[in-house]
This record gives structure tokens, sequence and C-alpha cells, in this order.
């Protein structure tokens, strides 16, 4: 089936669309959201602009979309994102990299429902200790651009996700019920090299911003 790839840079959609080729379907396009709400329900937003060299890395066209990024009115332009896709690249399905989050699921399903096309989701009830250890296994080499729960602070921005991050995360999820992948969007990442990079991205700057519990990292590769 061709497909396009609701892609934000991080590990959940990078790995889906690993998974997604994996099952033999052919990956035509990444269908990115630039929103301009740091709070988005809907859209990962720290370093989002680094899917221009990722799109790169993997030799594949990408389609974005701007937003505003205000609540349900940003499925309007998720929608027109993805009528763009089916119109130039003619995609049969999106994947998403939905773990567990039934607004985001639902939301994405009920526009593939209108629009005809399939939602296929690779990771969607996955073990998250089990997909962490596939992300390391695969060669996924994945690190943090935001953090926005306590216990967590800026001096988990940049850190990767390897053995040594997964003992904290359990010890975090334990102590204060931290999910150990992020689902509940106590902290987000970016993929900078993975299986389906031709090569990894080079890091040449960081900007660091945020208070408190809520810290973003903006790289530049």
């Amino acid at each position: 089936m061709k497909l396009g790839v609701l892609f934000s840079g991080g590990k959940d959609s990078c790995y889906a669309t690993y998974l997604a080729k994996k099952q033999g379907h052919e990956i035509s396009c990444l269908i990115s959201i630039f929103s301009e709400n740091p709070e988005s329900y809907m859209f990962h937003t720290p370093s989002i602009s680094q899917v221009k060299a990722q799109a790169k890395a993997m030799n594949l066209p990408l389609i974005i979309q701007k937003t505003k990024g205000k609540k349900e009115a940003e499925l309007a332009d998720l929608k027109r994102a993805i009528e763009q896709a089916i119109k130039k690249y003619k995609i049969q399905g999106v994947v998403t990299g939905a773990i567990a989050s039934n607004y985001q699921a639902s939301r994405i399903e009920a526009i593939c429902k209108k629009l005809k096309i399939s939602c296929i989701n690779p990771l969607w009830g996955k073990d998250e200790l089990e997909y962490l250890n596939e992300l390391i296994e695969n060669k996924f080499k994945v690190i943090i651009t935001g953090v926005f729960a306590y216990p967590l602070t800026k001096d988990w921005l940049g850190k990767e996700i390897n053995k040594e991050f997964i003992e904290k995360a359990i010890d975090l999820n334990n102590k204060h019920k931290i999910h150990i992948a992020g689902e509940g969007g106590e902290f987000e990442t970016l993929v900078i090299n993975c299986l389906l990079f031709k090569k990894p991205l080079e890091i040449k700057s960081k900007k660091i911003s945020g208070e408190g519990n809520a810290w973003r990292m903006e790289v530049k590769t």
C-alpha cells in the first residue's frame, strides 16, 4: 500500500515508518505539521524544522502544513495536508506513531475515514519497555529535545535513549508515574540516525529555552 507518514521527526513517527516499511508498505511521502502553538494537543513541536533534514536523509518528499495550533481547528489543517498527499503522491493511507493516545488516534482515524483511506498505527498498544528496547536494538539514535513534567529538568535535554536512560525512566515511572516512552507528553524526542537514513544528522548548534519543568531544545543540523 502507498502510504504517507504523519511525521514529527521524533522516535514514534520514525519507528512507525520503519515498521510500516518492514511490513511491505511503500512509503511515498512524509507529512509534517508546523504548529505555532507550543502547547498543541496534536503535534510535536521542539526542533520540528529538522524534519527537512530527516526527509533528505530518507530520500523522501516532504509536505509541510502550517497551523495556528488551535484545539480541534488544527485538525482542518491536518486534513488539508493529507488531501495534498493523496492528490500529489496517490497515497492510500497514512501511518501514525500513536501508541496509546485515544485523543490523537481517534481524530486521525476520523479524517482518514472521511477521505476514504487507511490509517496504519504500527505502535498502537505496544508495551513501552519493549518498544524502547527495540529502538536500541534496531540502532535508532534518539535524543531528548523537550521535557514538560516534574521532576524532569533541562539536564535531560540532549540525552540519548539508551539502556541508562531506560533505567532512569523506569525509576521515574515508579516514583512519579512518568510514562517511560513519554506518551503522556512528558518529553519529546528527535531521531538523529536510524536504519531509514542514508547518513546521520550532525547537530551544529543548540538553543535551550524554558523554565521550571518545561524546557525545549531547538537544534540546527
